[in-house]
Order: C-alpha cells, then structure tokens, then sequence
C-alpha cells in the first residue's frame, strides 16, 4: 500500500487554474523530485499537499485513510486542517526561523506547545525534558549539536537550513517537503544541506523535494516528476527521465538546464 496518493488535485487563483489534475504516489521511505520552470505549478502543488494552501479538487490519502476530500472541504474546521498539517513537515527556501529564538528553542516551540495542548494527566516535566532531548539529537543529526544556544543571526545560511530541517523533523511528520531548500544558497553552502538531505534519505525519510538541483535529483532520488504549465508532463525513475525522455517540453527543459 502507497503511503502518500495524491489524486486529480486542482487548485485555481482567480481566474488562473495553477495545478490541473495532478496524480502521483510514493511509497515509506521514498524521495520524490520535483522539477520544472519557474510558474509551472511546483510551489503550489507542494503547498496543498501540506495544506499551506487547501486544493480545489482532489484527493490526498495518507496510509490508505482519506486525509483530505475538496467535496467535502466545508465540513473541516481550521483545526482540522492544522492536524492534518502535522502529517508533513515543510522546509521553506528561506528558513523562515524564529529570530527571537537559539536554535534549540525553535526546534522545542512547536512540540511543547502541542504537549500542552494534549497534556491529560501526564508527567509533564519528562515530557518537556524528552521533548529537548529528541530536539539535541536532531541538532546533532545535522551536524548542529554544538550550535544549541545560537541564534538564527549567528548561523550561516546553511547551518539556518539545517536547523529548519531539525525543526521540521521535531514534529516527526510522515512526509518531508522541501521547497527549493537551497536555492538562497552559495554554492558551498549548498553541498552541506544537500548532504543532510541524502543523508536523511540513508535513514529511510518519506521526501518531496521541489529542486532546480538537477545532479541532486538525479543521484538522490526514486522519483522524478517534470512539471509544466501546472499538469506533470512526465514522470519516472531519473534513469528514465534523465537518460531517455519522452516529452518534447522535458527534452527542451532539460537541454536548457544544461546550458
């Protein structure tokens, strides 16, 4: 059974319909790379899977339960749709960490605050120290542990990302979505959080990777969609993709992507 089935998801702004029936699935410890030229729907296809933005039309199933139905989308509450969103963890090309913040409390924020929201009768103070224990072995997951008590000012752009990847794994999602994870990057920078990526790949992570990192794509992951002008113009294996394309827009995107 697939862990993650996305099925016919629309989703217009205005006028402007971005995403035009998308289907795909990826299986537990899959890494699926999504490619494709500015404007062709890859944000925003990203976006609705973890609920940032809620689809038009569509299905998205989780371990073979219905997540999300667009016919019946008046029936969730925003609460609703929070829940569901902690199903998937989202790493922004900006970091998007809280300043205020060391690197350690913006792994523990949103945990904690869950704990108190679910706390009934549990020993709190384990909890709270579990929670901090889980948030320094994943600091040292990413090469950060000695990095705790600075703050996002006082990180590079590169170790910033690292941490908001530690964060996004805090909350222990199903899925990982990235989006253009190093795309605010310098080139050196750039190899390190690639790095953690394939190294969370080695521990079996469920990723979606939106990536212009076409050498990535190809060593790191399973699958490869090409999107173009919001419907997914080809999908496979990168052997497939890389080496013998099908679509014309995939032969010209890639030859451009080479330039």
């Amino acid at each position: 059974m697939a862990l993650l089935e996305i099925k016919n998801i629309r989703k217009s702004f205005g006028h402007v319909e971005v995403l035009k029936g998308i289907d795909f699935t990826m299986e537990k410890g899959d890494v699926v790379a999504i490619i494709g030229s500015s404007g062709s729907g890859k944000t925003t296809l990203l976006r609705c899977i973890n609920f940032l933005e809620t689809p038009d039309h569509g299905k998205i199933i989780l371990k073979g339960e219905e997540l999300y139905d667009a016919d019946k989308k008046e029936q969730y509450s925003e609460r609703d749709i929070r829940e569901k969103r902690l199903n998937f963890g989202m790493v922004f090309q900006n970091f998007n960490l809280f300043p205020q913040y060391s690197a350690l409390r913006n792994l523990t924020l949103a945990p904690e605050l869950r704990l108190k929201n679910e706390h009934k009768g549990k020993d709190k103070k384990a909890a709270l120290k579990q929670i901090r224990e889980e948030a320094m072995n994943l600091l040292k997951t990413v090469g950060l542990e000695e990095k705790a008590a600075n703050y996002p000012c006082q990180l590079s752009g590169g170790q910033q990302q690292r941490v908001a990847i530690a964060r996004a794994l805090a909350m222990k999602p199903e899925v990982l979505c990235f989006d253009e994870p190093t795309s605010a990057l310098d080139p050196e920078l750039t190899v390190e959080v690639l790095k953690v990526i394939k190294d969370l790949k080695n521990q079996g992570r469920t990723m979606i990777v939106v990536t212009h990192e076409m050498k990535f794509a190809r060593n790191v992951a399973d699958k490869i969609i090409y999107m173009a002008d919001g419907v997914i113009e080809e999908m496979g294996t990168p052997q497939q993709l890389f080496e013998n394309p099908q679509s014309e827009k995939t032969k010209s995107f890639l030859l451009n992507e080479k330039d």
